[in-house]
């Protein structure tokens, strides 16, 4: 099956990073401590507002007045099961959109497995995650290296289709070429640069930036689709410039911020 690819120099691909800057969003999320620095210097570089972590008094409060939100997995680092599904619940019931970011699904914790499709029934508006976490997610049989993928998207498509379809959720599944979905239009994000594989966060900071393009109030599949090219545009312009994976990083905040919509 042919699909069609979208980049950065479709204008409607552009047009999406321009409702995020005119927006301005604030953009809250649950993530681990690893990743909440990149994730909420992406959502900053893209002219959001970002306010991370499961403040006891406030998580549910924070979920409910933002324009767009997600939960990532690899908060259970640090925060519990029922403040996840707390945060997921309250942006669910306020009409917030947000995004869940299946971190490990498939890697074989079946209990991991089983509380992301929990999250999953509360109605996030996109699924975001790599090929095996979209294919573990889907209950397909997925192998992962920790949180990297084995799998590849194409290998996924199928998959990604099918839990659209039940789901109800855009999904959305990064990797050497991005894969957008809703089940029943599927389309292609080439680009991005090698080195986004090589240095942390950069797939949690991705959610992060769905939810941002969430909160601009577009549609989800085309805030799911034009954030990834937007970070894949980014990505390709920081490597042509970057010398190693520490001013790759540097670069990439750098190419978000300056890209011209």
């Amino acid at each position: 099956m042919a699909l069609q690819e979208l980049t950065w120099e479709d204008r409607n691909v552009r047009s999406t990073l321009r409702a995020v800057r005119t927006a301005q969003p604030l953009t809250y999320g649950l993530t681990n401590y690893i990743a909440a620095h990149q994730s909420a210097n992406f959502v900053l570089a893209v002219g959001a507002s970002p306010a991370i972590g499961a403040i006891a008094f406030a998580a549910e409060h924070l979920a409910s007045i933002a324009g767009g939100a997600w939960i990532n997995l690899a908060a259970l680092i640090t925060d519990t099961p029922e403040q996840l599904v707390s945060v997921a619940r309250a942006a669910a019931g306020s009409g917030t959109p947000w995004v869940l970011d299946p971190v490990v699904v498939g890697a074989g914790a079946p209990r991991i497995d089983d509380f992301a499709r929990e999250l999953l029934a509360i109605g996030p508006a996109v699924v975001r995650g790599n090929a095996s976490e979209i294919i573990g997610l889907a209950g397909g049989a997925a192998t992962s290296k920790g949180v990297d993928s084995t799998a590849t998207p194409e290998e996924a498509l199928e998959p990604a289709v099918a839990l659209a379809a039940s789901s109800g959720a855009i999904v959305a599944v990064s990797g050497e070429v991005d894969l957008i979905t809703d089940g029943t239009r599927s389309v292609l994000i080439p680009g991005g640069h090698e080195l986004l594989t090589r240095v942390t966060a950069t797939g949690c900071g991705l959610g992060a930036l769905v939810a941002a393009y969430l909160g601009s109030g577009l549609d989800p599949f085309d805030a799911a689709a034009g954030a990834h090219a937007t970070l894949a545009e980014a990505a390709a312009r920081a490597g042509r410039t970057a010398r190693g994976t520490g001013s790759f990083v540097t670069a990439l905040v750098d190419e978000l911020s300056l890209l011209e919509a």
